[in-house]
């Protein structure tokens, strides 16, 4: 039972949060701002610290693991120093290669016949944020990234949100709402017919 709860909040932070491998294995007790529903990834690539979103069911997972999750190594460490994922060895995180392979474990029992990897929740996480209107620079900054191109390369894959625009010239081919409610009368003239910007 823990060890599903283990695995699900895991996945939850790769996909909820947009957190690499690295980052969800080594979080701790002081990086969860419950009070804002902030996670703050500490020295991540670049040895840069960023802030992601803490969704509300991941916070409550985190809350209910808390209370089984192993406690053998916490005498050795303050309470916010604790990791939230403690490994085999004292001091050591979940390491990013049992992640990795709980990750396929999920995959494969979900029937997954798709080439993904753990990355793919990170992915996911950008896509479909993008794909919701949420702005590219607001995506740079919570996947940590300091090019934008690196962003973009997942705002690329968002093509349904880009198939789904209606052009401006084919707004032009519609009728206007007031010659569509009153549809005998024709539209008055400006102008001897010039468009009114």
């Amino acid at each position: 039972m823990a060890g599903c709860l283990r695995d699900r909040l895991l996945l939850s932070l790769g996909y909820g949060a947009g957190l690499r491998a690295g980052e969800v294995t080594r979080l701790r007790v002081k990086h969860i701002d419950s009070t804002q529903n902030i996670i703050c990834v500490e020295q991540s690539k670049g040895r840069k610290d960023r802030l992601v979103m803490l969704s509300p069911e991941t916070l409550g997972l985190l809350r209910e693991w808390w209370k089984g999750r192993p406690t053998r190594w916490d005498a050795m460490v303050s309470s916010q120093d604790r990791l939230l994922f403690p490994g085999r060895k004292p001091g050591q995180p979940l390491t990013t290669r049992q992640l990795n392979r709980l990750f396929h474990e999920t995959a494969d029992a979900a029937g997954i016949k798709k080439a993904v990897n753990l990355h793919s929740l990170r992915h996911s996480f950008a896509t479909h944020l993008f794909d919701r209107g949420v702005d590219i620079r607001t995506i740079q900054a919570l996947l940590g990234h300091d090019k934008l191109e690196t962003t973009a390369r997942y705002a690329r894959v968002a093509t349904g949100m880009i198939s789904g625009v209606v052009s401006p010239l084919d707004e032009l081919s519609k009728p206007s709402k007031s010659a569509a409610q009153n549809p005998g009368k024709r539209p008055g003239r400006r102008g001897q017919g010039e468009p009114s910007g």
